[in-house]
């Protein structure tokens, strides 16, 4: 079980594997997520599911090393097995015709969207896809989401499409065509960007949170956020949420509270694994 079947790296410091856990590849809806645990003395970490394999018992997960965990988990081998694999949690997507549908994934929030859009897809939506990056090395999934929706590239430095940010795609779309709904996945800056952008043309937006978690089922309370003035637990009442409902600020002040503790930690794993300076 949790076996990890196929690693490939897609982009810098951006790994794609497929694991195998039958029961997961099952369950998983679009936009749910997994807590995963390395080993005994592991931390806890929540990871999307981006794809699914019923028919071989896989499930795929797209993972940029950022921290002390997502490093090791980036040098497991093919082969190589996951202690824990809980999930699906979370509540997958609301899935249904809505007419034209706008998706703005932004590094690896490119790999959530991508059930999202299959989905959504299969029930006879017309879909267009921003996919925003720092370069075109970093861009990921392009020609995946070409065979699914149209797409329009947009990169920092205008490697790759046009030269901008995904609210610059998003305002020229806008303007261009009648959108019914939109999803944004990404770096918390850039869905609250996103969330403007959309209340400023009308367009409802779905987003999908990630605040700090630890046990993924409700019972701690550390991923909680404000949504239209209560407090919700991202992992039982989200990951998604309206986007115009959220308090941004809050939530971006959340993230920033272990930013040094996680820092430090990472550090000394670096300097155990010999790879710092």
């Amino acid at each position: 079980m949790n076996e990890i079947v196929k690693k490939a790296k897609i982009a810098e410091d951006v790994f794609d594997f497929w694991i195998h856990s039958p029961s997961v590849s099952k369950e998983a809806g679009p936009g749910q997520f997994v807590v995963i645990r390395l080993h005994e003395k592991g931390e806890r970490i929540p990871l999307t599911v981006a794809d699914t394999r019923p028919e071989k018992g896989l499930f795929r997960m797209v993972v940029k090393v950022v921290g002390k965990t997502t490093h090791e988990l980036s040098l497991k081998k093919e082969g190589d097995t996951i202690l824990d694999v809980v999930g699906p949690l979370g509540n997958p997507s609301e899935i249904k015709n809505y007419g034209n549908v706008l998706l703005v994934g932004g590094g690896v929030g490119i790999a959530t969207l991508y059930p999202i859009a299959k989905a959504l897809k299969n029930v006879g939506n017309n879909i267009t896809t921003v996919l925003g990056a720092r370069t075109k090395d970093y861009l990921i999934m392009v020609d995946e989401f070409k065979k699914i929706s149209d797409v329009l590239l947009v990169t920092d430095d205008g490697s790759a499409g046009m030269k901008g940010v995904v609210t610059d795609a998003m305002d020229k779309l806008f303007r261009e065509r009648k959108f019914d709904i939109c999803w944004a996945v990404g770096p918390t800056i850039m869905m609250k960007f996103c969330t403007l952008k959309a209340r400023e043309f009308g367009v409802p937006i779905w987003v999908s949170l990630n605040p700090i978690m630890v046990d993924g089922t409700g019972m701690c309370g550390a991923c909680r956020v404000t949504v239209s003035g209560q407090i919700k637990f991202a992992c039982v009442d989200g990951p998604e949420f309206r986007g115009e409902e959220v308090d941004w600020d809050e939530l971006l002040k959340r993230l920033a509270q272990y930013r040094e503790q996680e820092k430090i930690s990472y550090e000394r794993f670096l300097r155990a694994a010999g790879e710092s300076e």
